[in-house]
Order: C-alpha cells, then structure tokens, then sequence
C-alpha cells in the first residue's frame, strides 16, 4: 500500500493535465493578426487579408473557411491574416473598407480586391492558379502607403478616438448629450484659432513684411539737379536752334530780296526811256 504522501499521483496528475492542455484550449490558429502597428509587413511577400467585424453575420459565417484556408498556407507559401476593423479603425481607413467582409490579395505591395466565391477551394484555387494576375491592382494613389491614405486612416482613428470621449463623457462623467457638444464645439473652436495663429505665425517667419518707416522730406541732391536739369538744357538748345533756323531763313529771304531790287531797278530804268518815246 503506497503512502499518501507519495509524490507518483500529484506527478500524474499533472502529465495529465500538460497532455491534455492542447486538447482543452483547441487548436493553434493559422491566421495572423494585422493591427496599425504592423500592417506594413504586408508590403513583402504574398499576403490574404479578411477585414471582418464580429458582430457581422457574414464574416462569423466566412470564419471556419478562412481558418481552413489558412491552414493551406504554409504549402501555398501565402500568409492568411486578418483586420477587426472596430479594433484597427486606422486600417479600414487606409484600405477603404465599405463593406464585410473584404478581402483583399497583396503580392509584394500590390493590392487586388478579391471578388470571388468564398469557400477554401476557391480560395485555395486563387493562390495555386495565380487568378490573382487578372485582376487590375490598387492605384498607387489609393494604395494604403500613399499620402492620401495614410490622411484617411488619421482621419478615421480621429473620429473614434472623439466617439471614445463622448462615450467618456456621458456614461463615466454623467454629461448631457448637449454638454457633451459643446465641450467639442468649444475644443474645436480654440484650436481653430490656435491653429491660425500658428499659421500666421510662420508665414510672417517665412515671408517677412516689409515695414515702411516715415522719411524726411527729401533735399534734391546734386545729381538729381543734374539730371533735371539735362532736359531744360535740351531744351533751350533745341530752342536756340530754331531760332538760328528761323534768323538764317530771314537772313537768306533778305539778301534775295535785295538781290532784286537792284535788278528791278535796272530793269525800270531801260524800261523808262522806251516808255518816253512811245508816248511822244
């Protein structure tokens, strides 16, 4: 008869309970977890991705085939992961997510929507087939890297971190909704202004005015007498010339004038003895 102090049945019982560990706690799912702080290593490799809720009909439905699919995963040599978009609200901005579930193919940072039926062959057939190439990719406009993207998933984590507060402030502050409001009306009004200043602030660093000071009233300076004076001079020259024009012209209309007047003179006086004759 064995003691009861014996150490065999604690020791037993506890072979028990490691062997039967696996067993109890179900098996080791194949899916990765994608969240905002690793999405990027979808940019490498060959990557299914479910974007799903779980309070949707239709993804709880998809949830045993995408487990099965993923257990394909290590022959196809493609990593099955999945999005909770009410955890992640980042990654359904920055993929666009409209509807659930969505699923999407990445091929080393080239996304293509899937469209297909939705069972394990299908999808199992869309690795093994390549059907994946038929399929246009994302723009890389659209793509979940790009700047417009990354503004919608900061947007997007905005407005759930505002719905977070006003849950905050009604149900474990005890505010009306209308307290609520204005608490946000008033933080947005304060940081418009903020924002405004800050703006003004390094436009006025970037691009400073020029501030007119009050001058004296300026004294003509020497060249300045020069150079008003130039056109006066210009002008009296012209003027002074005009008027040697004007005097040589009267000058030469005098000499022709008295050029003829000896000539008319002469011309009389011939003309005078003939005039005499003719009369007598």
């Amino acid at each position: 008869m064995a003691p009861s102090g014996s150490p065999a049945v604690p020791l037993a019982v506890l072979v028990l309970l490691l062997w039967g560990a696996p067993w109890t706690h179900g098996r080791r799912s194949n899916v990765r977890v994608i969240t905002d702080e690793n999405w990027r290593e979808l940019l490498e490799g060959d990557w299914m991705i479910e974007f799903y809720a779980p309070w949707c009909p239709a993804c709880q439905n998809l949830q045993p085939e995408w487990e099965s699919f993923a257990e394909w995963g290590e022959d196809l040599e493609v990593n099955v992961a999945k999005v909770d978009v009410t955890e992640q609200p980042g990654l359904s901005g920055r993929f666009i997510i409209t509807a659930l579930p969505t699923i999407y193919h990445c091929k080393d940072g080239e996304f293509r929507r899937y469209q297909g039926p939705r069972t394990k062959k299908d999808f199992i057939n869309f690795i093994s087939d390549k059907e994946w190439k038929s399929i246009e990719p994302v723009s890389s406009w659209f793509g979940p890297g790009s700047v417009l993207m990354s503004s919608m998933s900061a947007l997007f984590q905005l407005s759930m971190w505002i719905r977070a507060c006003h849950n905050y402030f009604i149900e474990d502050l005890g505010l009306p909704v209308w307290g609520s409001y204005t608490v946000f009306a008033l933080a947005t009004l304060f940081s418009g202004l903020l924002l405004g200043l800050c703006m003004i602030f390094v436009a006025d660093c970037l691009c400073p005015s020029k501030r007119r000071r009050p001058q004296p009233y300026p004294y003509p300076s020497k060249k300045l007498l020069s150079e008003s004076a130039q056109p006066l001079k210009k002008v009296e020259e012209e003027q002074e010339a005009d008027e040697e024009d004007v005097s040589e012209e009267e000058a030469e209309r005098k000499e022709g004038t008295n050029k003829d007047f000896p000539q008319n003179a002469i011309r009389q006086r011939s003309l005078g003895p003939s005039l005499a004759t003719d009369k007598s």
